[in-house]
């Protein structure tokens, strides 16, 4: 728990005591549209990023009733990258050992982060997933290892509800600053958790929020893939089963393609001073794909999933960007017009 210490911040009971309760923020001048919008940054999460909180919350419950026990009990789960971050930084705290299987997309940024959180690494490469279903691939593989290592957990943030019973608390919080004034909800898909959790608060409190789902193009979740999907964390391969049946819907669904994502976190850098990582680069890129259709002076939230420091590589290296979608840097410079808008 943490208390208030000074207008300075808040004391803290450790790296626990510093997950939730992140920045929103207004955005004024990357744009010209006649309402407001409010970014969420969950980039300041200690772990850096969203998954802080689904992280806590799978292990939390399972600490406090003694089934996950300090020196014996092993984490297993499969992750593109900031789940295991967070799960890695707790398992830590805890004094838990973390097995993390990601795959020849994670960032080499994030299997650092992991491996300095003394957290074991096994990366899924292309030649076990030739058909390029990293996540099936994954899956197998937590599987053989909850099989073969004695005392193994794995929280399973696909299937977890515990995953979306964190992000009502984040949609609290949003819901709390703004009095219940949220016309419109931007989340990013993955594992569905934040979707679900923000939907099902958005319907038990009553608020007449818009909530939209924003997927990668390449992504299978609301349809078939697009095309390839090169940027991890956003978007998956299947649909994941926290968003399986009728159990929650959004209001409306917007596909990002990769490079709709890499201009809008450039435009974000240059504009607000933001360094977005790739979903929430898509998340701006879907509010401006729909900004033709929200009436003028609506409230809009969009939640940043996480910061651009491990796109060092990716999104914010010139090369990278010049070799898979040309010169593009026009794009961000200024604001793109209808005519130079990536297809």
């Amino acid at each position: 728990m943490s208390e208030p210490h000074s207008p300075g911040g808040v004391l803290c009971d450790g790296v626990i005591g510093a997950i939730g309760r992140t920045p929103l923020i207004e955005l004024r001048r990357v744009h010209t549209y006649p309402f407001r919008i409010w970014a969420k940054l969950e980039r300041f999460n200690p772990g850096g990023s969203i998954k802080d909180r689904t992280a806590l919350s799978m292990l939390a419950q399972r600490i406090r009733s003694g089934e996950l026990v300090p020196g014996r009990s092993v984490v297993v789960e499969s992750s593109s990258g900031n789940l295991g971050v967070g799960l890695a930084q707790l398992c830590a705290y805890f004094g838990l050992r973390f097995v993390c299987v990601v795959d020849a997309r994670t960032t080499e940024q994030n299997i650092a982060i992991l491996r300095a959180f003394q957290a074991q690494v096994e990366v899924i490469g292309r030649a076990e997933a030739p058909d390029g279903d990293f996540l099936s691939a994954r899956l197998r593989r937590v599987s053989e290892l909850v099989r073969s290592i004695p005392h193994a957990y794995w929280p399973n943030q696909y299937a977890n509800p515990l995953n979306p019973a964190a992000h009502r608390q984040t949609m609290h919080e949003i819901a709390t600053a703004l009095d219940g004034n949220v016309d419109y909800m931007f989340c990013a898909t993955s594992t569905g958790g934040t979707l679900r959790g923000c939907a099902e608060y958005i319907r038990e409190a009553g608020l007449s929020t818009t909530l939209v789902a924003v997927d990668a193009e390449g992504s299978a979740i609301f349809g078939p893939p697009l095309g390839e999907r090169l940027l991890p964390g956003h978007g998956a391969s299947a649909k994941p089963p926290l968003l399986d049946g009728n159990v929650i819907r959004a209001h409306e669904v917007v596909r990002v393609s990769d490079m709709e994502t890499v201009v809008a976190c450039r435009r974000l850098t240059v504009g607000e001073g933001l360094l977005a990582g790739g979903s929430s680069g898509a998340v701006f890129a879907a509010l401006e794909a729909m900004a033709d259709r929200i009436p003028p002076g609506s409230l809009c939230v969009l939640v940043f999933p996480d910061g651009g420091d491990r796109y060092l590589e990716t999104i914010y290296s010139d090369a990278w960007v010049r070799r898979n979608f040309g010169d593009i840097g026009h794009l961000w410079k200024t604001p793109p017009s209808k005519e130079d808008a990536p297809c």
